[in-house]
């Protein structure tokens, strides 16, 4: 009886964190869309008055004599004067420090409403739950740090040349094999900068005459690199498989317009973890539909690689997916490794071709040597390579914070978006106005943060995202915490109807065993 209990329990299909994403109440939607037209409208007056003279133009001025062309959009013009200055100090916020879990901000003020800013010559300690370090490895000491520095001393900072003429050194075939027996994949190639990865080898697969089928939700490198190959895109529904398979039904029944000739290739574009709505790809589904119509599959696993799964090897490894599924594995070294640049990894023919074709390749300088250092070492940590425990530690540790830090803010009320187990969290706050508000609240209580808005996000879906680290310890997800919970109550953010705020007092033993089981959780996932 045993034994069939546990055969069973082997065959029971697995089950991950939920994904919640609750909708816009519908008062803050009117009101949110109230205060915009409250901006335009003082916008376009102010407009009038700079027009008449009476206010002085401090704008960028175009340089063209009359009759030319005007060479910058006026309505992009329009918003910076009018609403992105006003709240211009909440972003590109200079550091001076390690971006690890503590960061030190750089003070600065301004004279004219966010034309300029001056440095005051201070600096703010601040909790960091802005930056791409999930697993901790942005440091300046320690064994990484070491190493990229005895790297630096043998083998110097540039290379100087392209991967096709004399750029390629003995550490970066050393890279890509490791990164190939990493991802599990027959061989792999890495480039220097992460965005480029996508936006630059994308056109050497993808051609017209190809369809794209994308997530609405896919980074802008992945839009770029799909506008740049010339192939149709076709986007569908964020990780709804209903709607990917209509797209992929009606592709292969009605193939191209106009003529209706069959589509040469058709790729499935997705991520692995989406950085502006924390959620997780549906990858089992998409896998099930990319073999059913016989279209090939693109992974990117710019956040997801090293901060999901068991091993930490992304997010077929987090759903127990066979790596020879996903045709064109893509990810970047600047998040969970520390580092940068970017990799794409899969069969032996497809990453020849990119070294062939790729314009990273033929145009691009290669990787630097400490870089590439810091991605060996920091990956051999992960995989136990270094006959420590250190990187499962950091795996299970990051898995943890984020189960414990997204199961507090909705007990507390406020709408998080995306699954329960990424570590990027959005939190939502609506409202224009409250965006520059909880930013600088954030700051002064010394906690930094990333707010995101529009044009980045859709007009009533301003929100803040963290973004999670194993190097953040539970005392300051506490402190941090605390402070969310009484700016939220200030600006009255506690928005969800799924889940009421209700008091936390004497919850404490719940939630570090809800906090230890966050690390199971990422490695096994729910039975």
């Amino acid at each position: 009886m045993a034994d069939s209990l546990s055969l069973l329990s082997l065959k029971a299909p697995k089950r991950v964190g939920e994904e919640t994403f609750e909708r816009t109440p519908l008062l803050v939607a009117v009101v949110t869309y109230f205060g915009y037209a409250i901006l335009f409208l003082f916008g376009y007056y102010r407009d009038f008055l700079r027009n008449i003279g009476w206010e002085q133009r401090r704008s960028v001025r175009d340089p063209n004599p009359e009759g030319f062309v005007p060479l910058y959009k006026s309505f992009e013009n329009f918003f910076n004067w009018n609403m992105y200055l006003r709240i211009r100090d909440c972003w590109n916020r200079p550091i001076c420090s390690v971006p690890g879990a503590e960061i030190d901000l750089m003070d600065r003020v301004t004279d004219d409403y966010g034309w300029n800013f001056r440095f005051t010559g201070t600096t703010t300690r601040a909790v960091n739950l802005g930056s791409y370090n999930y697993l901790g490895f942005a440091e300046n000491s320690g064994v990484c740090a070491h190493a990229a520095i005895a790297s630096t001393k043998r083998l110097g900072v540039g290379v100087g040349s392209t991967r096709q003429e004399v750029g390629t050194m003995q550490i970066h075939h050393e890279l890509e094999e490791l990164v190939a027996r990493f991802i599990g994949t027959e061989d792999a190639v890495v480039f220097g900068m992460g965005f480029a990865t996508n936006s630059m080898n994308i056109p050497s697969i993808m051609h017209k005459g190809c369809l794209i089928l994308s997530d609405q939700y896919n980074h802008a490198s992945l839009i770029l690199g799909s506008r740049l190959s010339g192939a149709t895109i076709q986007v569908f529904k964020h990780n709804d498989m209903e709607d990917l398979e209509a797209r992929l039904r009606d592709a292969i029944v009605y193939g191209q317009p106009r003529s209706h000739r069959a589509w040469k290739k058709i790729f499935i574009m997705v991520e692995g973890i989406y950085s502006m709505e924390g959620s997780i790809v549906c990858l089992p589904d998409v896998i099930r539909l990319k073999k059913k119509y016989k279209a090939y599959l693109y992974l990117d696993e710019a956040h997801s690689i090293g901060a999901l799964g068991p091993h930490g090897r992304g997010v077929v490894d987090y759903w127990d997916c066979d790596v020879r599924d996903v045709d064109i594995m893509m990810g970047t070294f600047t998040k969970s490794f520390g580092s940068l640049g970017g990799y794409i990894a899969g069969k032996k023919e497809l990453i020849n071709h990119l070294r062939c074709n790729s314009q990273n390749c033929c145009y691009g300088t290669s990787m630097s040597p400490p870089v590439a250092q810091q991605i060996i070492t920091t990956m051999k940590i992960i995989m136990g390579a270094d006959g420590t425990d250190e990187g499962q530690r950091r795996i299970q540790q990051l898995a943890s914070n984020t189960v414990y830090f997204r199961t507090r803010l909705k007990q507390m009320g406020f709408i998080v978006y995306g699954s329960d187990d990424s570590p990027v969290v959005p939190m939502m706050l609506f409202m224009v106005a409250k965006v520059p508000a909880f930013s600088r609240a954030m700051r002064e209580a010394g906690i930094a943060v990333v707010v995101v808005g529009h044009p980045a996000t859709s007009v009533i879906e301003s929100r803040a995202r963290f973004c999670l680290s194993a190097s953040l310890t539970k005392d300051m997800l506490d402190r941090v915490l605390t402070v969310i919970d009484r700016v939220g109550d200030q600006l009255t953010l506690k928005y969800s109807k799924l889940n009421p705020p209700r008091p936390l007092s004497g919850s404490k033993n719940n939630m570090e065993g809800e906090q230890n089981g966050g690390a199971r959780m990422n490695g096994k996932k729910k039975q």
